[in-house]
Formats: C-alpha cells, structure tokens, sequence
C-alpha cells in the first residue's frame, strides 16, 4: 500500500499574504469559526493550537448529526506548514495524518491541505462522500473569514 493510494490534497491560493492566513489558522477563537464546510459548526471542547498542542471539538452538520474530532500532537513550522493527527472522536481510532501548507506567493498564498487516510477503503469512503468538495468549501470560508473572495 502507497500513501498515493490514500491521499487527498486540495489546494488554493488565497489573495492575502501568508501571515494573515497563518494567523486565522493558529488563533484559538478564529478557528472554530471558519472551519468545516458550508452549514458546519464546531463545538469546541478543548482548543490549544500551540505546537504539541490538540483540538477536541465536534463538527455539526446542517441537520445536527454530530461528529466527533480530535486533531492531536499539533506540529508547526511557523509560517509554512501545520502537521497533526486526526482521530474519530477524542483520543478515538487514528483517521489519517493531516497537514497544511502555506506557499508565499506575495500578497497571495497557496494553501494545501493533505490527509493520509489509515487505509485506502477510509480514502475511497472520503473521497465518495465529497471530502475533497467539502475541503474547498472550508477553504472558502476561510477566505471569506480573513475578508477576501
């Protein structure tokens, strides 16, 4: 098995510098606005977004099916990329290793988002139920959140 059997990535460039990003990505209150896709909220738990730090929190769906999430053993390289585990549920089965990726393009930034599913039948499963549409739609938010289109 090949991680390239098992990866997603999803990317777009975002129309302000990568400190702006940066900071959206990395502030305790920020984050749980933006995140998740269109008709998600987060219901946070516990938040510390400092390297070695984790996020317990819930995604809830537009009709309110909850979904436990655990983003542990948080990992920066300031200004460039975010590394962390993600788990079903808090302390739950490990789900996939996940990053972002922050490119200074200028005034401009590519951010990619990867996850490394556990198996290729957790990819195939994410990949059919729009995980890669739903990873725009949160990257969309984020930009409308920092104020840009």
């Amino acid at each position: 098995m090949t991680d390239a059997n098992r990866t997603m990535v999803i990317e777009r460039i975002i129309a302000a510098p990568v400190a702006t990003i940066w900071a959206a990505w990395t502030d305790p209150k920020a984050l749980p606005e933006w995140w998740g896709p269109d008709g998600f909220s987060c219901r946070t738990t516990r938040i510390d977004l400092r390297d070695g730090g984790e996020w317990v929190f819930d995604m809830i769906g537009p009709d309110g099916t909850v979904y436990p999430n655990h983003h542990k053993g948080i990992r920066h390289r300031p200004m460039e990329r975010i590394d962390y585990t993600l788990l079903w549920g808090e302390n739950g089965p490990k789900h996939a290793d996940a990053s972002v990726r922050f490119e200074d393009l200028g005034d401009r930034t590519k951010v990619t988002l990867s996850m490394t599913f556990v198996t290729v039948e957790e990819y195939e499963t994410a990949k059919g139920f729009g995980a890669a549409e739903l990873g725009q739609q949160t990257l969309s938010k984020l930009s409308a959140h920092i104020g840009v289109a």
